[in-house]
């Protein structure tokens, strides 16, 4: 085999690989989803894209296709310096146009409203109640019915709508779940609600979407889907296995710490979650005072 042959051949052999290596990355992000938003939101990504494609496709061609005509070696193209205006084509070229913003607008308008965060997903099961408190750099979960919390790891039950009441005790933050869909974002003195539904049993990575500091990049946690019965299970295991999480223990918690450990806490007290939100109410109304 000759060197040009074999330069080729490479050349063809790295492109299959970066293809490869690009299909690979969308297994675990937005593109490969678990749960009925992260479809939703997949569907109008696509539909989007294929809108744009329809305008974006035929003007590269069209741009090859007049490059090709009015080449100097053709004689059959016509040269007129004196045309300025065509109404056909205005009504072509603004047309066009118009119809892509009425489409993707239409787009996003159902979206917005079909995918409201705080609005329930339609499920025969009841949701289950999760507060979220995000601190530099890590993930507290609360889980009020069952009175357990856990560090740096979700687990629910697959297959029944999750209710999530987020907020921060620093600087803005942002939960982002991929393969489950719908980022929002997490502000210290507010409670925002998002909610979200796994399909099936599995393990998906969440994040952290919004720079917060030295250690944002290392602020992720595991989504544990599990069934029913396991999820059951989990809870008893959490229950046996003692831990407070109180006001004192939140502080220590809530102070930065590069700690990524998971651990869990068998009791939690009571409105924990309602007063971290209230507290930096107070304090950004003592602030401003000042």
């Amino acid at each position: 085999m000759t060197p040009i042959k074999l330069g080729r051949l490479s050349r063809h052999a790295s492109t299959c690989a970066l293809v490869c290596l690009t299909l690979a990355a969308c297994s675990e992000g937005p593109l490969d989803p678990h749960g009925p938003v992260g479809k939703a939101e997949r569907l109008i990504l696509l539909d989007a894209t294929a809108i744009m494609l329809a305008v974006g496709v035929p003007v590269i061609l069209l741009t090859f296709c007049f490059a090709w005509w009015f080449r100097s070696g053709n004689s059959r193209a016509r040269y007129r310096p004196e045309w300025e205006y065509s109404g056909r084509i205005e009504m072509i070229v603004w047309s066009i146009p118009a119809l892509v913003v009425l489409f993707l607008g239409g787009i996003a308008w159902i979206g917005s409203h079909d995918l409201d965060p705080p609005a329930r997903l339609k499920s025969s099961a009841a949701p289950l109640e999760v507060q979220v408190v995000s601190v530099d750099w890590r993930w507290i979960f609360i889980y009020p019915q069952q009175g357990i919390a856990s560090i740096d790891r979700l687990t629910v039950p697959a297959g029944v709508p999750v209710h999530f009441r987020l907020t921060s005790t620093s600087v803005m933050n942002s939960f982002f779940i991929p393969q489950l869909g719908t980022q929002i974002y997490t502000m210290p003195g507010m409670a925002t609600q998002l909610n979200l539904l796994a399909d099936h049993p599995g393990t998906y990575t969440g994040l952290s979407a919004q720079f917060s500091g030295d250690g944002f990049s290392d602020m992720r946690f595991d989504v544990v889907a599990v069934a029913a019965a396991d999820f059951q299970s989990w809870v008893d295991t959490t229950h046996a296995g003692g831990g407070l999480l109180d006001r004192p223990t939140f502080e220590q918690l809530a102070r930065p710490s590069a700690e990524h450990a998971v651990r869990t806490y068998g009791e939690v007290t009571t409105g924990l979650f309602d007063s971290i939100v209230s507290a930096h109410v107070g304090m950004t109304h003592a602030s401003a005072q000042e």
